[in-house]
């Protein structure tokens, strides 16, 4: 959703490094620029005024000045504040003392409250904790049947009682989790179209009964300064402990994301960043920073990567390398582990300055494509896997027409396939940098 946000920052970037030693105008015109892009970006203007005039202040300091490289002082300088805005340093989420702990999500109908529940009931999973969803959103229609399906998905209970109200069923959720060894709850509670006071007290309501250790306000960061106005209202009717923005992965300007903390005091927790049930993660302000001005998140990028790839099953792989082994079968898994990390067009955007690079040069990886590759592998016999150098000419008609694609698309990716081995034998033979292009790059 940054992508535009960080390119024209980093065109902004661009122009201060060619001017080598900065003028107090240069700093003035820059300053503009970015302000006008922070605006378009639909940031808060309060926001955007105090940013703006926090970078302008350290960056005529004597520091930035008498700088050899200004430019980058004055991108240091930016970075630094775009963290701050975004809530400078990562808050956790708060447990109770005594089990079972009580998360509460709060937010309009329509934010994504329920598949985030779910996302939040599989992250807590992974932490080592036991968690119990409940479906107190009784008005949604298919709104209990959605979370019990998302609940059979991932293996974690759902309680819902028939015929109650949604205070009577939170608290009775209480007593189930602690007869059942469950430690954290968390509550999916109703939402409306729009604000309105019924919602407002059932809320409120709820709240005080059960006592959540955290409120989650979720909010959809598509709707821009929308987003920002809802949190306003639930923050003086409800209140909440932090944010949970959905909807990270789509083309909105940003501007949600980059007013939330400084409007509303509340720090981001988490971001959901894609319709998958994995895709949610911590919020953290200098990671988002990074991305935003086109530095990557290498952090993220060897998080995403360990998780998908096991220390054996890489000292497998290079293996395999060294001895020039790496066949189909190789690739078709590794294509497996690039969409547990979220897809190669996501990786890209993970390593510094290949995202912009990409879009660039038009090469931004489609992930559909990436399908086809899969399609075309899988048609396949496992001998064909091992041994590509026996695809004449109508086993490949074979696999095209298996596969659903054309002879010409085989016949690239077995050239392209051909080339990658030799890449690989190279990478082998001089030994350094194999092990970050199998585990960090591992295609």
């Amino acid at each position: 959703m940054f992508e535009t946000l960080g390119d024209r920052l980093q065109a902004v970037f661009s122009r201060l490094r060619g001017r080598g030693k900065l003028t107090e105008k240069d700093v003035d015109e820059a300053m503009k620029e970015i302000r006008l892009v922070l605006l378009e970006a639909d940031v808060n203007f309060r926001v955007v005024k105090d940013f703006v005039e926090s970078v302008r202040e350290r960056a005529v300091g004597e520091e930035v000045v008498k700088s050899i490289t200004p430019a980058q002082k004055v991108v240091k300088i930016v970075y630094d504040e775009v963290t701050r805005v975004l809530g400078g340093t990562e808050e956790k989420i708060k447990f109770s003392s005594h089990a079972p702990s009580v998360i509460m999500l709060v937010g309009l109908q329509g934010s994504g409250k329920t598949t985030v529940a779910a996302k939040l009931a599989k992250w807590l999973k992974l932490q080592g904790r036991k968690p119990m969803l409940v479906a107190a959103d009784i008005y949604r229609p298919a709104a209990v049947e959605q979370l019990q399906t998302l609940g059979k998905q991932i293996d974690v209970p759902v309680a819902y009682w028939r015929h109650r109200g949604a205070c009577e069923i939170c608290k009775e959720s209480l007593k189930e989790a602690s007869k059942t060894g469950m430690d954290v709850v968390i509550l999916d509670t109703a939402g409306r179209l729009h604000i309105d006071e019924e919602l407002m007290q059932e809320l409120v309501e709820i709240k005080r009964e059960v006592e959540p250790s955290e409120t989650l306000l979720v909010v959809d960061s598509m709707t821009g300064q929308d987003a920002v106005n809802v949190a306003l209202s639930f923050l003086e009717k409800v209140d909440f402990d932090g944010i949970v923005l959905t909807k990270l992965d789509g083309d909105s300007r940003g501007g949600a994301a980059l007013s939330m903390k400084s409007v509303t005091g509340r720090p981001i927790k988490f971001a959901s960043v894609g319709e998958k049930i994995d895709d949610l993660e911590i919020f953290y302000p200098e990671r988002m920073a990074s991305r935003i001005l086109g530095m990557g998140d290498v952090v993220t990028l060897v998080e995403k990567a360990e998780e998908a790839v096991s220390e054996e099953r890489a000292k497998k792989l290079e293996e395999k390398i060294r001895k020039q082994k790496f066949d189909l079968e190789d690739f078709l898994e590794q294509l497996d582990q690039m969409k547990k990390m979220g897809g190669l067009s996501k990786i890209f955007e993970l390593i510094p300055g290949m995202g912009q690079f990409a879009r660039g040069a038009g090469i931004v990886p489609d992930d559909e494509k990436m399908k086809h590759i899969e399609a075309i592998i899988k048609s396949m016999t496992p001998e064909e896997r091992k041994n590509p150098g026996i695809l004449n000419a109508s086993r490949r008609r074979r696999i095209a027409m298996g596969s659903g694609t054309s002879t010409q698309e085989v016949n690239q990716l077995i050239r392209q396939f051909s080339q990658m081995q030799k890449m690989l034998k190279a990478f082998s033979q001089k030994g350094s940098g194999l092990k970050i292009l199998e585990r960090l790059f591992p295609f």
